[in-house]
């Protein structure tokens, strides 16, 4: 459901494209957001990072786009996410005492610091990668097929990620043992 939730904006961004066109899609993103960031306050009484990040970027990049009517701005947005992303998983192995992704994902797995190391060091070039792939597609080819890829190129993607990175922990984690659960 959280998941549902959190593509919620990029969702109705899809649908609005396929009926109204780039910029009517663009104002849909922006107000979807706006909602998104809204419910949650109502239902958690805080506010999620991701959320607040994508407000601020879609209405800034999404705003670009409506003003000047260059729907290149918001093309970059993936990419601006991306690479905010993967800046923050880079940084986190000097800030603090443990990489971005052992902070997230420490609390159920337990692994030695050199996988945690491993593992974030590829989910920053994972959003790095993801953020020129996105540049490459904007660039390349023209916004019906960048709205296509934007929602399941990029996502089909991370999927494929997480289930390689799954095979990679598997063959890392220790085995249960009698008794265990």
């Amino acid at each position: 459901m959280k998941l549902l939730f959190d593509f919620f904006p990029i969702l109705l961004f899809f649908i609005a494209y396929k009926i109204y066109g780039i910029y009517a899609a663009t104002a849909v993103a922006i107000g979807a957001s706006f909602i998104q960031v809204a419910l949650f306050w109502m239902r958690h009484r805080r506010f999620e990072n991701m959320h607040l990040i994508t407000l601020g970027l879609i209405g800034v990049l999404g705003g670009a786009t409506l003003w000047l009517q260059n729907e290149t701005f918001i093309q970059w947005k993936p990419t601006v996410v991306n690479w905010l992303f993967g800046l923050a998983f880079f940084a986190s192995r000097f800030i603090g005492r443990k990489p971005l992704v052992q902070r997230m994902m420490g609390a159920a797995l337990e692994l030695p610091d050199v996988i945690w190391q491993r593992l974030n060091s590829a989910w920053a070039l994972f959003f790095i990668g993801s953020g020129f792939l996105n540049l490459y597609v904007v660039y390349n080819f023209d916004t019906d097929f960048w709205v296509n890829f934007k929602l399941f190129g990029l996502m089909g993607l991370t999927i494929a990620f997480v289930i390689g990175q799954a095979f990679f922990l598997v063959r890392h984690m220790k085995p249960q043992t009698e008794g265990e659960s």
